[in-house]
């Protein structure tokens, strides 16, 4: 039997009479990453009183520390792609050769000098993120912050004090954190938090895991000179991703120089003199100087409260909630990855955003998950936006039309680098409407977010074909891709093109 959700009520902001209704805040936040902080801030711009808390701030996260800009900010999205530049440098250096650059000598690489200024980044990106909120009037407080009923969270101070506040609404946006997997010897494993802050860099690294976060990290330790053995259960990384660009990436990954192990798992870790002793379930025996688990992430939901006062989680321990972001209980909200729908920042922002306006402008407004675009900053990077070729094969009413191409990059050309970029467009065959897109090739991120665009617009193939491209580049293939390559029926079976 589906679930009903109480639905949003237009009140007054402030209520300012006697007795219960006369409290200390009108929106109270725990946690200030992405989505805690924009929701906050979206709010106090409404006239609400708001309050957040946040533990205090460290690179790696704990449960007794995190950091104002939260996961993405302090140890995600922002220290990562900050590696991720440094690593392609190698390539780059390799490539220059052909280009006419003579490099003579060594090019060695200084690992601390890249965490420390890495470091200095989020030091100062923290501090901005406090500022955004003091100037958006919110009241900070540090420490962390438990329900103890529908109106009142406690924040437990880093002096060891606590104060409670009364509250109309709360908002939960703890984010979440990597888990280790539960094989002999985990307690000798990394997870990325540790991996973006090392202080001797590993010149022999074993990845297990296929997501992006795993697929990102082979590819930093792999340019900076690692050697680099990443395990993953299935055939090919990125589970959930277009197939075909899965195992273009796979590819991509051993021309990069790093050992994919597929349909292999980590069992046993064990310290040896020279490092880490590594046996996977093949029997086959690895070392290594580190060995990171990027094997998932698990929504922070533990000792905040939830429990008391009967909030909803689903079996992975997410906040259930409603179209809305509305929990079971009526006074609570939560949003961002504890509530484990699409766990990227910038849906967090969309569902603090759409929080905040449903609740404080009179305004309701669900987050829209269609044509949500993401990226791996893999290298190259791949990048996709709208279905797979596989759910719109299952969603579709009738045929699909697919364009695909795959070309050598100019710069490739002269570099003599193997490495091709490739390019895919789904289609309704009835309606002509783009259905998704996908690239993995240099600069895809930055080429599909302009194709993001156009699929929520609602773009079909007739308009992409009317757009005159920029040449010379890759972007333009997307747009001069006139013969499908296939043409597959609601069955999956690929018929005449």
């Amino acid at each position: 039997m589906p679930r009903t959700f109480p639905q949003p009520q237009q009140e007054d902001l402030h209520d300012n009479g006697e007795g219960p209704a006369d409290y200390d805040y009108d929106l109270f936040v725990i946690g200030a990453g992405s989505g805690g902080v924009r929701a906050s801030r979206t709010a106090a711009g409404f006239g609400a009183r708001v309050g957040i808390c946040e533990l205090p701030y460290s690179p790696i996260s704990s449960e007794s520390t995190g950091g104002i800009g939260g996961t993405c900010v302090l140890r995600g999205c922002v220290p990562k792609k900050i590696l991720v530049y440094g690593s392609a440098f190698s390539g780059e250096f390799q490539d220059a050769r052909e280009f006419g650059w003579n490099i003579n000598g060594d090019i060695t690489f200084d690992w601390k000098r890249l965490i420390a200024n890495k470091t200095n980044e989020i030091t100062r990106l923290n501090g901005v993120y406090r500022k955004l909120l003091t100037g958006s009037k919110v009241d900070m407080y540090e420490g962390g912050g438990k329900i103890v009923d529908p109106h009142t969270v406690e924040v437990q101070e880093t002096d060891g004090k606590s104060k409670r506040f009364t509250t109309k609404r709360i908002l939960v946006a703890t984010g979440g954190r990597a888990v280790l997997l539960n094989i002999p010897g985990k307690e000798l494993a990394i997870t990325s938090d540790e991996g973006l802050s090392l202080e001797e860099f590993p010149k022999r690294v074993v990845i297990a895991g296929g997501g992006y976060i795993a697929v990102e990290f082979a590819g930093i330790y792999s340019g900076m000179g690692a050697k680099v053995d990443l395990f993953y259960r299935k055939p090919y990384p990125l589970t959930g991703f277009d197939e075909e660009m899965r195992a273009v990436v796979a590819s991509n990954l051993e021309g990069r120089g790093i050992h994919c192990h597929p349909e292999t798992n980590l069992k046993k870790l064990e310290k040896v003199a020279g490092g880490i002793k590594v046996t996977t379930d093949k029997d086959e025996v690895f070392e290594a100087d580190a060995v990171m688990f990027a094997t998932g992430r698990k929504p922070s939901t533990k000792n905040i409260g939830l429990e008391s006062v009967g909030v909803e989680l689903d079996q992975v321990g997410a906040i259930k909630v409603d179209e809305y972001s509305r929990t079971n209980v009526p006074s609570i909200w939560a949003i961002g990855d504890v509530t484990n729908r699409i766990n990227l920042t910038p849906v967090a922002l969309m569902e603090g955003t759409c929080f905040a306006k449903t609740e404080f402008a009179g305004t309701p407004m669900k987050p829209n998950y269609e044509n949500v675009a993401s990226a791996v900053f893999c290298q190259p990077p791949l990048s996709v936006v709208g279905l797979t070729e596989d759910q719109a094969v299952k969603e579709a009413k009738g045929d699909i039309l697919v364009f695909s191409s795959s070309f050598n990059p100019m710069k490739n050309t002269i570099s003599g680098r193997k490495e091709k970029t490739v390019m895919k467009l789904i289609v309704d065959a009835d309606t002509d409407k783009v259905l998704g897109a996908a690239m993995v090739g240099p600069d895809a991120a930055e080429i599909i977010q302009g194709v993001a665009i156009a699929l929520k617009c609602g773009a079909t193939k007739a308009q992409f074909d009317a757009t005159v491209g920029i040449h010379p580049t890759a972007a333009e293939e997307l747009v001069t891709m006139r013969t499908p390559t296939r043409r597959v029926n609601p069955k999956g079976e690929v018929v005449k093109a």
